[in-house]
């Protein structure tokens, strides 16, 4: 049996020079397929919010929710890193709800680790996490549980201001304890920037080909959400006109009386 991937892992991946891949996961089938692949990171992102369960952004995903679909892909027993986000409202309030919080995304959800949003704001409880002995991805730059203040979607880190400010962000993660830091919506020479002062790893989703690794969502790269397209985002397959062309042949099948035929049925 190969071991499973740890923080240790990833993080001598970035000594090493080897890039680390991460892709979202929601469900036990795609958590198959993905470690089967051999990805080194599986995400339950907050995202399911808007790819899975349709809501328009991520702020109303619930802790309930984070935890179903992180059993769901820890049921798979997948090898690579299992890490779970905390939605909004679970973290930011105090740092006992966020501890507790945090526990349950590793007791009750089997995740080997929990993401935060937030930089300098959120060191005290990334810190006050990681003392429990669970290891903390933070995550700078465009923070999607950030919307509103941020008017939308937007590149972070254009002006110099801005630019020293998420440096300042990235550099309070990594002194706070976090193992490795999403760096999302940024220029890419900000990128390569903080990717070369810091001693933890990127992850890079909109931030260039210099972080030492690259996270999407995995229904971007399938062709499966039309709610947005992202300019970081690559579509690797049309997953949509997959689906579409099987569903279209069982109803005209149906329809038509072919199927079921008799190989389908009992005697």
């Amino acid at each position: 049996m190969n071991k499973r991937t740890t923080v240790l892992d990833i993080q001598k991946m970035k000594a090493d020079g080897e890039k680390i891949s991460v892709l979202t996961c929601y469900d036990y089938p795609t958590a198959r397929i993905m470690d089967h692949c051999g990805i080194d990171v599986m995400l339950i992102g907050d995202s399911l919010g808007v790819v899975v369960s349709g809501y328009e952004n991520t702020l109303p995903v619930t802790m309930e929710e984070m935890i179903y679909h992180t059993r769901a892909v820890v049921r798979a027993e997948p090898k690579a890193l299992v890490v779970a986000d905390m939605p909004f409202l679970s973290y930011q309030t105090d740092l006992r709800e966020a501890r507790i919080n945090a526990g349950r995304l590793i007791k009750d959800g089997g995740a080997a680790a929990v993401k935060i949003e937030g930089g300098a704001n959120m060191a005290e409880t990334i810190r006050a996490i990681v003392a429990m002995d669970i290891p903390v991805m933070a995550h700078i730059g465009l923070t999607p549980q950030s919307i509103h203040r941020m008017g939308g979607y937007r590149v972070q880190g254009k002006k110099e201001e801005q630019a020293s400010r998420l440096l300042e962000d990235a550099v309070a993660v990594q002194e706070a304890g976090a193992f490795a830091v999403v760096l999302e919506g940024i220029p890419q020479k900000l990128g390569q920037r903080i990717t070369n002062e810091l001693t933890i790893p990127t992850i890079g989703i909109g931030a260039g080909p210099h972080c030492d690794g690259q996270v999407l969502v995995i229904h971007d790269i399938l062709g499966l959400c039309e709610k947005y397209s992202p300019k970081f985002v690559k579509r690797y397959a049309d997953a949509q006109a997959l689906i579409a062309g099987a569903v279209q042949n069982y109803i005209a099948e149906v329809k038509g009386g072919t199927f079921p035929g008799e190989e389908h049925s009992f005697n």
